[in-house]
């Protein structure tokens, strides 16, 4: 996809005439990626973006649909969606997270989000999301594998095909992981799977980018969050900071387990969610800067439950 995709403007300011606003200005390529490009274009009823994912991750404009609906008040509810043509309208969501020290401040909240789509699962399956539930990371794990030993073929060092050897003989703990994970207390729900500063508006707070959704155990989600913390700040896992967002974000949790389980379990997911990580790292990688991050996320099995590259 390259530049402003043929109707889009066309589109664009008929959904702006039923919402009552017109466009003031041309609609521009704010950004392109691999993944999808998003316009935007001012308009009397201030900024607006226009979304087109690519489409392995079209699944992003009916997903936005149904959050509107269930979860309004924690997401950007879009001023249209063509789900034929996938392309998703969002109104201007304000500042987002100014940076890592934030997060706990916002995560109680996503994690309500996580609970009250409990209830929705087959809903957000249904929209195109993948399973990466534990039940199915098992598979996950030999697709993963897989991927990245085409990725070393082709690219990868002697370094490389070690590190991934050690990685496939990890398969027997990985499924025991799976297998506790898929006996926890705390359903599935949605896992954001870039849940960082920059994908959270201030207002609300509001959680947006979903591009990169999975279904999966929710705990999952703090893999990017908590990691994030973990790499900004250079701090180690067990750190004050880290246990803090950890423990605000388990809040809206601690009515289904004693908060030790619960935090054996953040642990556990986020180790599972690296794999399901390094899948969606590979779906919008490409060839580009970021060719690499698939099979870094995945070798990132050996490190520390949050780390999630070299």
């Amino acid at each position: 996809m390259s530049g402003v995709p043929a109707g889009a403007t066309a589109w664009l300011d008929s959904r702006l005439a039923a919402a009552g606003a017109t466009r003031t200005a041309a609609v521009r390529v704010a950004r392109e990626r691999a993944w999808g490009t998003v316009l935007t274009a001012p308009t009397t009823a201030g900024p607006v973006w226009l979304k087109a994912p690519g489409p392995d991750t079209v699944f992003e404009v009916a997903l936005y649909e149904l959050l509107g609906e269930v979860v309004p008040d924690r997401v950007p509810v879009p001023l249209a969606v063509d789900v034929a043509r996938g392309w998703l309208l969002l109104p201007d969501g304000g500042p987002t997270l100014p940076g890592s020290d934030g997060l706990a401040g916002v995560l109680p909240s996503y994690g309500r989000l996580q609970r009250d789509l409990e209830s929705h699962v087959d809903a957000l399956l249904a929209v195109g999301l993948t399973d990466m539930r534990p039940a199915a990371m098992p598979a996950r794990f030999g697709e993963a594998l897989a991927m990245a030993s085409r990725f070393v073929a082709a690219h990868g060092s002697s370094g490389d095909r070690a590190a991934l050897d050690r990685i496939a003989g990890l398969r027997a703990r990985f499924d025991e992981w799976c297998a506790r994970l898929a006996e926890s207390p705390v359903p599935a729900s949605i896992d954001h799977n870039d849940l960082h500063p920059e994908n959270v508006f201030v207002a609300g707070p509001r959680f947006y980018d979903w591009g990169d959704a999975v279904v999966a155990h929710p705990f999952a989600s703090m893999l990017v969050s908590l990691g994030f913390l973990h790499f900004w700040h250079g701090v180690p896992a067990d750190d004050p900071l880290v246990r803090r967002a950890r423990d605000a974000y388990l809040e809206p949790f601690t009515d289904l387990a004693p908060r030790a389980t619960l935090v054996e379990e953040v642990e556990l997911a986020c180790r599972v969610g690296k794999v399901a990580r390094a899948l969606v790292w590979d779906r919008a990688a490409g060839t580009g800067v970021f060719a690499r991050a698939p099979l870094e996320t995945l070798l990132a099995l050996e490190k520390d439950w949050i780390s999630l590259g070299p």
